[in-house]
């Protein structure tokens, strides 16, 4: 095991993860509806309805949006699920997104304490006991899999191209997977029988590179990592699918943050 340049990998992800408008900023996490709402966190008057998300600046109030300073009415449109927009407020930035068909607004303050007091997450001493080798078994037809999410109430739709079989500790196993970031990539969301225990409860998350041509991957559980939600109540991370919840320990990658060390959930 190359335990720097998995240290490595581990700094620039927690990095990442710390940005000045990264998830630790963010203050509160608001559900639009007709009705215009005001915050205390981001200027203007916030609504959505068929034309999508409309803010109202007060006299006194402006946002930059795609780098121009705009006031009074600003309709920032339709927004597609699991996409947003970024506008900017000081030296804020308030996200405008769409999870689970629902416009939301998410303020993202650098001096947020769960940011500013960021202190990094504890991670299992890196091992080649967990970089396993699996098979990617491509279903007949991509299938749509309705998975929950970390806020109740709300559900995620993500297209599973396949599964990956696999063995751990002398047991088959196997992960249903998602089209990862880049073409052909994949990655899982998972639990296991450290969940609750010494990983978080909800969910980790596994990338896992482009198959082989005849299927192999590599699944490196010591790159396995937290979701925002680990962090942060203010993430609408999906859960695993059912199936996902492995009937092992897997004693590798990242443990449960610091911040949730007293309330596992």
């Amino acid at each position: 095991m190359a335990t720097d340049e998995w240290a490595q990998w581990h700094t620039a992800h927690e990095q990442q993860l710390a940005s000045p408008h990264g998830f630790l900023a963010i203050t509160s996490l608001n559900f639009l509806n007709e009705t215009p709402q005001r915050f205390p966190d981001a200027p203007g008057s916030w609504s959505t309805g068929a034309g999508g998300v409309i803010v109202e600046l007060a006299d006194d109030e402006s946002l930059i949006v795609d780098g121009a300073k705009v006031g009074g009415r600003v309709e920032l449109g339709v927004i597609a699920e699991r996409g947003g927009i970024n506008v900017e407020a000081g030296d804020a930035v308030i996200e405008v997104a769409k999870r689970g068909g629902f416009d939301i607004i998410r303020p993202r303050h650098p001096s947020n304490a769960l940011r500013s007091e960021f202190h990094g997450t504890p991670a299992y001493e890196p091992t080649d006991k967990w970089v396993l080798t699996g098979q990617f078994v491509p279903f007949a037809e991509p299938r749509d899999i309705t998975v929950g999410a970390a806020v109740e109430g709300l559900e995620h739709i993500y297209e599973s191209p396949g599964q990956v079989e696999f063995e751990a500790l002398g047991t088959p196993l196997a992960l249903t997977v998602f089209n990862g970031r880049t073409p052909g990539s994949l990655f899982a969301l998972f639990t296991d029988e450290t969940s609750g225990v010494t990983t978080y409860a909800a969910n980790r998350s596994l990338a896992i590179d482009v198959p082989d041509p005849d299927g192999t991957v590599v699944l490196d559980f010591t790159r396995a990592t937290n979701l925002p939600c680990a962090y942060t109540d203010f993430a609408t991370c999906p859960l695993p699918p059912a199936e996902n919840r492995l009937p092992v320990a897997v004693e590798a990658g990242e443990k449960i943050p610091y911040e949730r060390a007293g309330s596992l959930s």
